[in-house]
């Protein structure tokens, strides 16, 4: 007997049809597989233009197949641009390279586990920078979605930059989009974003600098890792002095004052608003300023922190009330667990006691910041500045007065080993403070090369004179 089975006409074509489906899906996965393989070989060797039509097929029929496909692609279309035969050549593969990082945050916006849209709109923002479009709402609308919508991937310096230059050239055309305050808070939070980056290098650096000071050599890899750390180092520390000085030509005490006393009330429970203000009014020396005591006095009230502790130590200062300045910039100091922001605020405070002559207390404090955090030059270039303005008061005579340049130059010069952002100002530091110590021919006169010279007055170091 025979059973009759009544199959459905779709199941019945779909049957039929499935191994061409599941053939036809199986070579283009294998055109994909094979198309990648082409041009990434082409593209390895930078035979850019071997590697388009391959890499095309895989972008226009398989855009999820491979990361690779944008990583190479982005190399691809920045050549082309570069070797294009005239304008309107070169700006359509500006729009195919902008359309790029489009699809790329469709296809990959997660890359290990990790956001990477940050770091895919900066790119597209510093390349339409990088290829002159003009529309400069659009590139800074592109950099604030980046980094507002994942500041941790947009890390690259020199985007960072970009973006407040974007924000700034938009606020002197007299854009709506940033009036003065938000020109102010977008350098603050990307300075704060480039202190962020600077710490991060610090730490990798600062592992590196205690396996070399304890003897112990260094592996090829970590002395790559050095040379990548210094060049990213050098990057930061270029592209956060860019910002300053556009900041510098707005944030005047004039200027400053009058937009936080109007915007105060607005913002009297915002403690990270009154943070800002506070160390904008510090940084640029409107300290004296009624405002500023409103500032600190509401930011303790609010949140007693390390800043609000910090700042009532310079308000006592001011007052001539050193004991109780003191005690606040330790409590400062104690408030804060970070190591790193401990350094920086004990930094400021040696700063502090620089300025108002206390030079034992300053280097102290200089040297505490170097206790947690080893490669800030800018410290050994405090203390190297504080020896050199005590050459005159040092030293029973002539020769050893200016052997204290001697010890401001070596202490410059560690400056330089140990932070590559300023290795240039720390060896032509070290090298203004050489040509005023004792000359070869004063050393022959007095006949002592290699003895050591002892300091007596508040250095209470010692420095050998070098030998001929």
């Amino acid at each position: 007997m025979k059973i009759k089975m009544n199959i459905p006409k779709f199941l019945f074509y779909f049957v039929l049809t499935f191994p061409f489906f599941q053939l036809q899906s199986q070579n283009s996965s294998e055109d994909c597989r094979e198309n990648l393989s082409i041009f990434a070989e082409s593209a390895k060797i930078k035979n850019y233009k071997a590697a388009y039509e391959p890499w095309m097929s895989v972008r226009t029929n398989c855009p999820k197949y491979s990361l690779a496909t944008f990583q190479y692609g982005e190399l691809i279309l920045k050549d082309f641009i570069k070797s294009s035969s005239g304008e309107q050549e070169k700006m359509n593969y500006v729009d195919d390279l902008l359309k790029l990082y489009d699809e790329w945050a469709a296809n990959f916006p997660i890359r290990k586990g990790v956001n990477q849209i940050g770091k895919i709109y900066s790119s597209k923002g510093q390349a339409m920078i990088d290829n002159n479009v003009e529309d400069k709402v659009k590139i800074y609308q592109t950099f604030e979605y980046a980094y507002n919508n994942d500041i941790n991937s947009f890390s690259n310096p020199k985007s960072l930059a970009y973006y407040f230059q974007t924000a700034y050239d938009l606020y002197k055309m007299g854009n709506s989009e940033v009036p003065l305050e938000v020109l102010f808070n977008k350098y603050e939070e990307l300075t704060e974003r480039f202190e962020s980056l600077r710490i991060d290098i610090a730490k990798n650096i600062d592992i590196i600098l205690k396996k070399e000071e304890s003897g112990i050599a260094l592996s090829s890899k970590e002395e790559r890792n050095k040379r990548i750390y210094d060049t990213n180092s050098n990057a930061v520390g270029a592209y956060l002095q860019l910002i300053d000085q556009r900041i510098a030509k707005e944030a005047t005490c004039d200027i400053l004052i009058p937009l936080y006393s109007k915007s105060f009330e607005a913002n009297k429970d915002n403690s990270l608003w009154i943070k800002r203000a506070a160390g904008r009014l510090d940084g640029k020396e409107c300290s004296d300023a009624p405002l500023f005591v409103t500032l600190v006095e509401q930011l303790h009230s609010l949140e007693p922190s390390a800043d609000s502790a910090y700042y009532l130590g310079i308000l006592n200062d001011k007052s001539g009330n050193s004991d109780q300045a003191l005690k606040y910039y330790q409590e400062s100091v104690t408030l804060e667990s970070d190591d790193y922001k401990k350094a920086n605020i004990l930094y400021r405070i040696a700063v502090k006691f620089k300025n108002s002559g206390r030079k034992t207390s300053s280097r102290s404090y200089a040297e505490r910041a170097l206790s947690f955090q080893p490669s800030m030059g800018k410290a050994y270039i405090l203390i190297a500045n504080l020896y050199a303005s005590s050459a005159n008061a040092c030293g029973d005579s002539q020769f050893n007065k200016r052997a204290v340049y001697w010890l401001a130059a070596q202490t410059a010069q560690k400056a330089g080993r140990v932070d590559a952002s300023i290795r240039k100002i720390a060896n032509r530091t070290a090298a203004s403070y050489n040509g005023r110590a004792p000359s070869k021919t004063d050393i022959f006169t007095e006949g002592n090369q290699g003895q050591t010279v002892r300091f007596s007055c508040w250095i209470a170091r010692s420095v050998k004179v070098p030998n001929l």
